[in-house]
């Protein structure tokens, strides 16, 4: 658990950086990690690099969302997260955030480990780095439902 602990706090600072502040949480949440990776009422998903990367994290809603285990998820092409039909819209959006950093307010159709169709919502997907600068792949965001959200959700920007 510690890991995925550490791996949620660099995907946040990843996100403070391009954003400007950290990924939603409600005030006095004391375990922002743990809350982030087990809580959160949005799905945060990362792929590392190359030409077909795989999923390297999922939150619980996330893994709700797609229907996997955390072993199946993490052996994912996350290509195979869009119907084929979708994946050169995800592709697009892809391309610029590895121009711009940052990416707001996508929405699609995704699928699920059975085949069924859902739509995201209000999605922020941006780049991912180590520290030292170095590529570490992209994360993104993303709601369940097109305007439902916690009254302490203050939005993204």
């Amino acid at each position: 658990m510690s890991s995925l602990l550490s791996f949620i706090t660099e995907i946040d600072r990843n996100f403070l950086e391009r954003n400007g502040k950290g990924l939603p949480t409600p005030p006095g949440i004391t375990t922002r990690a743990q809350w982030l990776h087990e809580e959160a009422p949005y799905s945060i998903l990362a792929h590392g690099t190359g030409a077909d990367p795989h999923f390297i994290y999922a939150n619980q809603f996330a893994l709700s969302c797609f229907k996997y285990n955390t072993a199946e998820l993490l052996q994912l092409p996350s290509r195979l997260s869009a119907a084929p039909q979708d994946r050169s819209e995800r592709e697009r959006l892809l391309h610029d955030v590895t121009l711009n950093g940052i990416a707001y307010h996508y929405s699609g159709p995704r699928v699920d480990k059975y085949g069924n169709t859902f739509t995201i919502y209000d999605g922020v997907v941006w780049r991912l780095t180590n520290p030292d600068g170095s590529p570490l792949g992209q994360a993104a965001l993303f709601w369940l439902h097109e305007e439902e959200r916690p009254a302490w959700y203050t939005g993204i920007r």
